[in-house]
């Protein structure tokens, strides 16, 4: 397993896959790594469903939106589909607002969790969930709150540097460039507007 700080550094989100399942028992360890996430007040909403079945997969797919800002070309292409899916449930009896918190924990342990064994991912909240809900036969009283897709990558994002613009784009390779604000830009020391030592590394 590679160092912990050099893995969220490498995190990008993957939407083109390799034609390669993922293991069953790495998808129930990622489901674990999310049920081990902080949780506001212990209360623990969240529950996690895992689809690896291929007509499954394929009502699940058909329900999510992937990259707007290059919508179609963001879309994984034919062959290059998720392999599998851990959908992010939030049982409303237990809680129903205020959950947002636990879920932004869980995911990120699930997409670390996931790289950190070479699996690639996309958190995705653009759902029908309206149709998804019935399909996946899911109780009234659990909402779909988002989706992460997984499988093995197809495809290697690049970071850019913040011009202005928060909007990725894919050169004529088809490499996804991703614009990230630098860390002078959003971090502040001791009181807001002051800076770090601009000799300060990180």
């Amino acid at each position: 397993m590679e160092d912990f700080i050099s893995l969220i550094r490498k995190r990008r989100t993957i939407r083109q896959f390799q034609p390669a399942e993922v293991p069953l028992e790495l998808l129930y360890q990622l489901a674990d790594l999310g049920r081990l996430a902080p949780s506001a007040s212990n209360l623990q909403p969240l529950e996690f469903l895992v689809v690896n079945d291929d007509q499954v997969k394929r009502k699940v797919f058909s329900c999510l939106r992937w990259a707007a800002y290059i919508n179609p070309a963001g879309d994984p292409k034919p062959g290059q589909e998720p392999a599998a899916y851990i959908i992010i449930l939030v049982n409303t009896q237990i809680r129903n607002k205020g959950f947002e918190y636990d879920v932004g924990a869980a995911a990120e342990n699930i997409i670390l969790g996931a790289l950190s064994v070479g699996v690639g991912s996309c958190w995705l909240i653009s759902v029908d969930r309206e149709q998804l809900q019935p399909a996946l036969r899911l109780p009234d009283s659990h909402r779909i709150d988002s989706v992460i897709a997984l499988g093995y990558p197809a495809e290697q994002p690049l970071v850019e540097e913040f011009s202005g613009s928060v909007k990725y784009w894919k050169d004529e390779k088809g490499c996804l460039h991703v614009p990230k604000r630098s860390l002078q830009q959003v971090t502040h020391w001791n009181f807001y507007g002051q800076k770090f030592p601009p000799d300060l590394k990180v």
